[in-house]
């Protein structure tokens, strides 16, 4: 049993560094004793104890924010966590999808900066199967696949012109915009997005 494994610290806690299992961006680090461990794994969310209030607490038990637990790891000194989670919303009490924010410091880009890519899928997704009336996506998937090529193309020309115009500022929105269509075409023929970087790794290693 892994609460019998973990080296707690004389206050009987446990620092738990909360990761999203499919971007790998940290969203933030909490505390764990015994027993909360216990219900995080009883439960398949995530609780906590809270130093300030000296109590339990279940993740989104108010927000409706709970992290459903993918795998939980422990540090070769036993005494840290690393907990695997898929998210239900944003893990900050500010909104923000991660507790830690940019500083000052310039930095290179890491996977989880492309976090929108599969959010954007994701809200795809659900308007596919929800149909909003007014969403422009609820639009595009009743006037079927058709409309939806159309649109990629003309995308596409206009990401062209917008290079071809040496015009960054117009080609990042291009570029935006067929990505959006790009997506919204591979939902409605079935694709997940994650099968196209599949393929991409797949000829990175042939090379």
């Amino acid at each position: 049993m892994i609460t019998e494994e973990i080296r707690f610290d004389e206050k009987g806690l446990v620092p738990a560094i909360i990761q999203d299992a499919d971007t790998l961006e940290v969203l933030t680090l909490a505390y764990m004793n015994k027993e909360s461990l216990e219900k995080t794994l009883e439960s398949g969310e995530t609780w906590f104890y809270s130093r300030s209030r000296q109590e339990l607490w279940h993740k989104g038990a108010t927000s409706g924010n709970t992290q459903a637990v993918v795998s939980i790891k422990y540090d070769c000194d036993q005494d840290a966590l690393l907990v695997a989670v898929q998210p239900k919303g944003p893990a900050c009490h500010t909104g923000a999808v991660s507790c830690f924010s940019e500083g000052p410091i310039e930095r290179t880009l890491t996977l989880a900066d492309y976090q929108i890519l599969q959010t954007l899928e994701k809200v795809i997704v659900e308007r596919e199967r929800e149909r909003p009336e007014g969403a422009y996506t609820t639009y595009l998937f009743e006037k079927g696949v058709d409309k939806i090529l159309k649109k990629v193309g003309e995308e596409a020309a206009e990401v062209i012109i917008a290079a071809k115009n040496r015009n960054q500022e117009e080609l990042k929105w291009e570029a935006a915009d067929l990505l959006y269509h790009l997506q919204v075409l591979l939902v409605e023929q079935g694709l997940p997005f994650k099968e196209v970087l599949k393929t991409l790794e797949e000829r990175h290693k042939s090379r």
